[in-house]
């Protein structure tokens, strides 16, 4: 019997233990802007206010750019968060970076192409959401050598010029990514970079601008 019980306090104290290191965390991003936490490299940040939205807006700008969280380290959880992009060919690239690190372009990405996400054009549909691992793994070279590996449609398919809610659940080395609360993931893959932790941020990519608000993040060991 002491034995019994005692297997079941060791039990018990491991189910504690592994709550314990279990965190969500909702993060304001309009408060952390005004309190100069976000680290915006290559846009422009403005506070968003909107239809129950409370986030942020970047600008944009040639090539890729970034708001780091600044003190906010991920390594493995879920990211969840509402994201607006547009309905312009070629000028709508909205997501998020993780496993980022301080020599830049270093980050694993998952973004989203609003513009292919109704396309008629089979092709353009498939572009919709999006992995990669930069530097070594952008776009295109996954595209050239993992022809449909890495990125996928949305199904069912949100509007391009409307608020979508993206859910990405990271597990080194797998991520997988949910759209609008469906329970089959619109892409599911491998992760291509080494790195298992590191910096936290809104990306857009290039000739973008992007609105992300209620970003909350559960932080797993």
């Amino acid at each position: 019997m002491k034995n019994l019980v005692a297997s079941c306090l060791i039990i018990a104290l491991g189910i504690l233990t592994a709550s314990a290191q279990q965190k969500t965390v909702k993060y304001d991003l309009q408060q952390m802007l005004a309190n100069k936490q976000l680290d915006v490299q290559n846009r422009e940040a403005s506070p968003l206010q909107i239809a129950g939205k409370t986030g942020v807006k970047l600008t944009a700008r040639e090539n890729d750019g970034v708001a780091w969280l600044n003190g906010v380290t991920f390594s493995n959880g879920v990211i969840e968060l509402d994201i607006k992009g547009k309905d312009v060919l070629q000028q709508s690239f909205v997501g998020v970076a993780f496993h980022g690190t301080d020599v830049a372009p270093t980050e694993d990405v998952i973004y989203f192409r609003p513009f292919n996400f109704r396309a008629a054009d089979p092709v353009r549909k498939i572009h919709a959401v999006q992995y990669e691992s930069l530097p070594n793994y952008d776009w295109e070279i996954l595209r050239e050598k993992y022809n449909g590996q890495y990125e996928k449609a949305i199904e069912p398919a949100p509007k391009a010029d409307e608020w979508f809610h993206a859910k990405i659940v990271v597990e080194y080395p797998q991520v997988r990514v949910f759209v609008n609360g469906n329970p089959e993931a619109s892409l599911e893959v491998k992760m291509l970079s080494t790195t298992k932790t590191g910096k936290l941020g809104l990306w857009v990519g290039n000739n973008s601008d992007g609105e992300f608000a209620n970003l909350t993040v559960t932080h797993k060991p």
